[in-house]
């Protein structure tokens, strides 16, 4: 029996719309921003390179585009806990409201009232950020547990077999810290820290099933995503065309960041939506396994750290010490 429906998934996409047109303008913004920031940059190049000859001026012109999309790229990156604050987590936070039965919002009120749902549960954006970094790397620490037990099997051409295992659990488990937020939003009686290490000793305790729901909808978004790359490279092609020097390599690159935005905007909560039925449903009904849990605070850092946390989770805040650090 499926651990999901993509049927249910289809219907969450219809009734948090709302979100997914806001998804789409965040994510194609960013990628006009390249795109605008690439050509300002190869034109600019490409006019300080006029002053020598035409080898100098395509070179300049490189160094120019190289620069502007490098720009972007560095602004993004500090943008990206805000990014994951305002647009992922209030997505899930929805996600998970109809998964469990409950009213949610229409329209435009629907952001507003996931707004109102990441902020009641987790304050600032920097507590949402450090959960999802500390979760990040205790997901790594079970892949590398799985990756471990493969290890020790007496079977023929095993080293081989690991190798393709570990790529493969890489891409498969990208999706499941934002899976992991949604224990967060589920699980109201307790702090966020809290929240996240009953998920994540679930997550450990079934990894086996939820690694094969993570199969086929990993599967199903690279895929999609492939289609969506080929069908940009004209468009994308026809922005080269217009850039001063002709980038040989710039249509490939817009396509890939126009595939890159259609699969953060509509692709990427398709398969968050498929993952939460399948953690909720493998999960239902379980309690915490003992020595999971006594395993990972064994092997990762970042579990007991969020054990630490939970300490200093004071009124839905990191309680501070008289000079202002967490305590």
């Amino acid at each position: 029996m499926s651990a999901f429906k993509v049927s249910t998934s289809f219907a969450l996409m219809c009734r948090t719309a709302p979100f997914l047109f806001f998804r789409l303008l965040v994510y194609a913004g960013i990628a006009a921003a390249y795109v605008l920031a690439t050509g300002v940059g190869a034109g600019i190049g490409y006019g300080v390179g006029a002053l020598w000859e035409d080898e100098s001026r395509l070179s300049a012109g490189f160094v120019g585009a190289a620069a502007g999309f490098g720009l972007v790229a560095a602004v993004l990156y500090f943008l990206r806990e805000y990014i994951l604050y305002i647009v992922k987590a209030g997505h899930i936070a929805v996600m998970v409201e109809l998964l469990r039965g409950r009213a949610v919002a229409d329209g435009q009120s629907q952001i507003a009232h996931a707004r109102v749902l990441v902020t009641e549960r987790f304050g600032a954006s920097n507590v949402l950020f450090g959960i999802d970094q500390l979760v990040k790397g205790v997901i790594s620490a079970v892949t590398g547990l799985l990756e471990g037990l493969l290890s020790i099997l007496p079977l023929p051409g095993v080293d081989g077999l690991a190798s393709l295992l570990r790529a493969y659990l890489k891409i498969a488990v990208g999706l499941m810290d934002e899976v992991m937020l949604a224990q967060c939003f589920d699980d109201r009686g307790r702090d966020p820290y809290t929240a996240s290490r009953t998920a994540l000793v679930l997550y450990a305790q079934n990894a086996r099933r939820l690694m094969i729901s993570a199969a086929w909808v990993t599967a199903g978004v690279w895929l999609l995503s492939l289609l969506v790359f080929l069908v940009m490279l004209g468009p994308a092609g026809a922005l080269v065309w217009l850039m001063p020097g002709q980038l040989s390599a710039g249509g490939l690159i817009f396509a890939a960041l126009f595939a890159w935005s259609i699969k953060a905007a509509l692709i990427e909560p398709f398969a968050v939506a498929c993952m939460l039925q399948a953690y909720f449903n493998v999960t239902a009904g379980q309690t915490l396994d003992p020595e999971w849990e006594a395993k990972l605070d064994a092997t990762s850092d970042r579990f007991k750290a969020l054990g630490q946390r939970a300490g200093t989770w004071v009124g839905g805040r990191m309680g501070y010490s008289a000079q202002g650090e967490p305590t």
